[in-house]
């Protein structure tokens, strides 16, 4: 874990009191579009990803474009003690953040017979134990505040089991079972938790989860990660505690609740033996 050793974000703080969103995994994807987007709403910035160089080149960009403060911490959330040290360095603003975004995520595929079990061990502790950590941590807070939003990037996943990513989707399924959970109970204390759910994204998650260039999608077309951060964002600002980004994801969502789960976990297998087999 690095990060920067004088935080700008904190001297400004003292200055110009503006907001702060934590966003994990900014680096790419939907978490660096969603970075740009509070950037662009006047929002400092703690950018958290495992990537030094993409981290502090979005960073400065973001602080050059829209004059805001970026605090990019280098950290592995998979690690217990690299979440501590990004704890600490959230405590230190506490009072000032308004928004923190779970969005850094692992998968893998394969039958689970066959997969690495370390590899599935890190994506609980990403996709599970980070969300929960760094989400006790700021909720506190922003109850006492009585302000604050909470978005976490779930997954059309959620909804059914899956067979050759069965880990993802059941983490998946924490998720957005944990989103709705927090979000009732904190009806009436001005914090918000939002789950946006995702289907195929045009990012770079299918290559870290191991499937080839040609593997086709499971269920709607691929939307662009600036799309779904763009519904992310305008849901958590509405105060929204699902929002299914797309029409077809939204119809897909719909059918396996209406299907019944033993006929959705045999479609999603054969979709996923497909996926596989192009590889």
């Amino acid at each position: 874990m690095t990060a920067l050793p004088a935080s700008a974000l904190a001297t400004a703080r003292r200055g110009e009191r503006r907001p702060i969103a934590i966003i994990t995994g900014a680096s790419s994807g939907i978490g660096r579009d969603l970075a740009e987007l509070f950037a662009r709403d006047g929002h400092d910035l703690i950018l958290v990803a495992r990537r030094k160089d993409a981290l502090e080149r979005l960073a400065r960009s973001l602080s050059e474009r829209y004059g805001v403060s970026c605090d990019p911490f280098v950290a592995d959330l998979s690690r217990r003690l690299e979440r501590e040290h990004l704890v600490a360095r959230i405590r230190t603003v506490d009072q000032h953040i308004d928004a923190l975004v779970n969005n850094a995520g692992l998968g893998t595929h394969g039958y689970f017979r066959e997969t690495d079990l370390e590899r599935e061990l890190e994506l609980i502790e990403v996709n599970v134990a980070a969300v929960t950590h760094l989400t006790k941590c700021v909720l506190p807070g922003m109850v006492e505040r009585r302000h604050g939003r909470i978005l976490n990037v779930s997954s059309v996943a959620a909804f059914q089991p899956g067979p050759l990513m069965a880990v993802y989707y059941a983490s998946k399924a924490f998720v957005q079972s944990f989103s709705e959970a927090i979000a009732e109970e904190l009806e009436g204390s001005g914090v918000t938790v939002t789950a946006v759910v995702p289907g195929p994204t045009i990012t770079e998650f299918h290559a870290a989860a191991g499937l080839g260039p040609h593997a086709p999608n499971v269920g709607a077309p691929a939307m662009t990660s600036r799309d779904v951060a763009e519904a992310a964002y305008r849901g958590s600002v509405r105060g929204k505690r699902v929002v299914v980004a797309g029409l077809r994801n939204r119809v897909a969502v719909l059918v396996s609740r209406v299907l019944s789960r033993r006929s959705m976990t045999r479609l999603v297998r054969r979709l996923q033996e497909r996926r596989r087999d192009a590889r």
